[in-house]
This record gives structure tokens, C-alpha cells and sequence, in this order.
């Protein structure tokens, strides 16, 4: 009976431990959605069109970090499908230059009138 506790006391600690560990790998990132390759030119609404096209040519969404002008591709495509041009605050766990959004997370913001990105037309002449 005794080694049976402490088998349950010791898987306790470990998922206790696990979860944890998991839980401080999110992290909130706010910033605009665009795409790998225009990058940190889409930080504005106007660029939703030239991102839905360039995703469509096999790009990937990113996220462009507000804080430091990180380009992120998004790991998980559907988790921000929709979202293209937009200002958003997002949950998710940060690999190097990738993170993946946690579902349910993505908040809309007020758009950033000091944020400077370009047209369509401007980013692929």
C-alpha cells in the first residue's frame, strides 16, 4: 500500500511539474498579421488583400511583435486564418522565429495610427 502512494505521490509531482513547465512556455505577443514574405511591411490594414494573396501563393502568416519588430511565422495556420491585416493580441508558445498560437487566443486591438507598412502595390514592384 505504501509503494502504491508513493508511486501516485511521485506521478503527482511529475504532472504538477509538466504543466507548469508548459504553461510558462506562453507567452502574449501583440502585433499585426502578415505574411513571411512582406514581413514587416504588412504592419497596417490595408495589407490583408496582398497578405490573403501571398499565403495563397504558399507563404505563411506571421505575426509582425509590436515590441520588437519580430517576424514570426505562425506554426499553426488556422489559428489565425481570417486575421490577415490585423492588429491582434495572441497567446502562444515562441520557438525561435516561430510560435504557435494557442486556440481561442487571438484579441483584437485598436489599430496602431503610428504604425507604418506599405500597399500592396508598394511591396511587390
Amino acid at each position: 500500500m505504501k509503494k502504491l502512494l508513493l508511486v501516485c505521490l511521485a506521478l503527482s509531482v511529475v504532472f504538477l511539474y509538466t504543466g507548469m513547465s508548459f504553461a510558462a512556455d506562453s507567452q502574449s505577443v501583440k502585433g499585426w498579421v502578415s505574411d513571411t514574405k512582406c514581413g514587416a511591411k504588412g504592419t497596417n490594414a490595408a495589407h490583408a488583400a496582398c497578405a490573403k494573396k501571398c499565403v495563397g501563393a504558399g507563404e505563411k502568416l506571421a505575426i509582425v511583435s509590436d515590441a520588437d519588430g519580430k517576424v514570426l511565422a505562425v506554426d499553426n495556420q488556422a489559428a489565425l486564418a481570417g486575421h490577415e491585416g490585423h492588429h491582434v493580441e495572441v497567446k502562444g508558445v515562441v520557438s525561435g522565429d516561430s510560435i504557435k498560437v494557442d486556440d481561442g487566443s487571438v484579441k483584437m486591438l485598436a489599430d496602431n495610427k503610428g504604425q507604418k507598412g506599405s500597399s500592396m502595390d508598394d511591396m511587390h514592384k
